[in-house]
């Protein structure tokens, strides 16, 4: 594989940037838009395969074909099929879940997936910075969007294209992954070094048809080597002039370093309990200014300026998939990244772990699937939230339910610091306290820096 320099990214960005500065729509749109699908349309008259392209993406499709260990045969998953411990699942619950699909008007179950003029043009083009979704409209534009402008104004996706979306997963800013909030639109270099040196999302998430390099270890189950964005897609091994240094590469992720804390500039989310919900109290407010309680969601804590948690990860998951049981005292993990550290194929990553406590049904011992938007939001009612959504799930529901704890893992890419900030040695070794790393958790029987602990 061919390495490409920072410079040589850089450059080529310009080029891109300079060429579609080139093409200006306001001059090659005429007339007025009164629906986006019309806008859609007069897109398709240029760019006749760019529907069809999109409509092959995850962005569209919202699940790919995967193998899940314990389950045999392929299975699909995606955004619109898997369990998290935020708003906990798609079904039932489109048309606030679905606001952020690159897509028109998929309120229910049976959305058509295959009209081109449903397709969403504007959301990843918009350039006049007024492109808005509406909150709970299942995908479309919000009210007092002026198409005709915003039409006029497309061009390569931005930072913030991306991010209205990216930015806002699990119900806010940096809610769900984060490592991706509205600093990256404009950062400096020690907010994230890469994009505070004028890079785009696309220099690491290239694209071809339409289809977008990356996924997302929460969303979707990421198991296509070929689609993943990799540190060593632009930086050529051995890296560094330091051998230890680069015999750490073997084992360790480029990011496990890199980026020392997450969440730099918006508190994220790190603990979600449902149990809580629907009662008439109050909680204060926290260090940040933030709910600590609401009784449509329950109780919340936040974390800024966070470091890590570190696990093992040879580019594999274990998932939670609907009808799964389990045990109810235990922990259930709802992604898991696959790993130990005797697997060649195995570094050790950063993550963001989500913690929380969701509804199950206590005599089948799996997930529901809550009916919350327009649901359990309305009249507070567990066990009619818990029949409606499973109904629509196509799943049986005992008429009992309960709270189990859960964990989620999101890996940390975003927010990389500049190499002067990097982790130095005794961050993860040697004695003392506040070391990062917990040896006995990944399987060691001490700090690897010793000898003895070696052998």
């Amino acid at each position: 594989m061919k390495k490409f320099s920072l410079l040589s990214i850089l450059l080529f960005g310009l080029f891109v940037a300079t060429a579609t500065a080139q093409t200006n729509h306001a001059e090659l749109i005429e007339g007025t838009f009164k629906t986006p699908q019309e806008v859609t349309k007069a897109c398709l008259e240029c760019h006749e395969d760019a529907a069809k392209e999109v409509m092959k993406t995850i962005h569209w499709t919202w699940e790919k074909s995967a193998h899940v260990p314990g389950h045999k045969g392929t299975l699909e998953l995606g955004k619109k099929d898997v369990f998290n411990n935020y708003c906990i699942n798609l079904e039932s619950n489109w048309p606030r879940c679905t606001s952020c699909h690159a897509g028109y008007g998929w309120k229910d179950k049976n959305f058509d997936f295959s009209k081109e003029e449903d397709v969403d043009c504007l959301v990843c083009h918009d350039h006049s910075g007024t492109y808005k979704k509406s909150p709970a409209g299942a995908g479309m534009p919000a009210k007092n969007v002026d198409l005709t402008s915003v039409a006029k104004s497309v061009g390569a996706p931005t930072r913030a294209d991306c991010g209205a979306c990216h930015f806002y997963g699990g119900g806010g800013e940096n809610v769900k992954h984060g490592d991706l909030d509205h600093g990256l639109v404009n950062p400096d270099r020690n907010y994230d070094v890469h994009m505070g040196s004028g890079m785009v999302c696309q220099d690491c998430h290239t694209t071809e048809h339409h289809r977008i390099k990356g996924e997302s270890l929460g969303d979707v189950t990421d198991t296509d080597t070929a689609n993943r964005v990799e540190c060593t897609d632009c930086h050529e091994m051995p890296i560094h002039k330091s051998k230890i240094l680069n015999n750490h590469t073997k084992k360790v992720a480029c990011q496990t370093c890199h980026i020392p804390v997450f969440a730099k500039g918006r508190p994220t989310k790190i603990y979600w309990d449902w149990s809580t919900a629907g009662k008439d109290s109050t909680a204060p407010k926290d260090q940040y200014g933030l709910d600590t309680f609401n009784k449509k969601k329950g109780s919340f804590r936040w974390g800024k300026n966070l470091r890590p948690e570190y696990a093992w990860y040879n580019g594999k998951i274990d998932r939670y998939v609907a009808g799964d049981t389990f045990d109810p005292k235990k922990v259930l993990f709802l992604n898991r990244p696959l790993g130990n550290a005797k697997d060649p194929e195995t570094k050790l990553y950063p993550f963001k772990v989500m913690r929380g406590k969701q509804i199950y049904d206590s005599q089948y011992n799996y997930l529901i699937v809550p009916h919350l938007w327009g649901g359990f939001w309305k009249d507070f009612d567990w066990n009619k939230s818990a029949a409606e959504g499973m109904a629509v799930a196509g799943m049986k529901y005992s008429g009992h339910y309960g709270f189990v704890k859960t964990k989620m893992y999101w890996k940390i890419n975003h927010m990389v610091a500049p190499k002067e900030q990097a982790l130095q040695c005794n961050d993860c070794h040697g004695r003392g306290k506040n070391k990062r790393i917990d040896w006995q958790k990944l399987g060691f029987e001490g700090d690897q820096m010793y000898k003895k602990y070696r052998e």
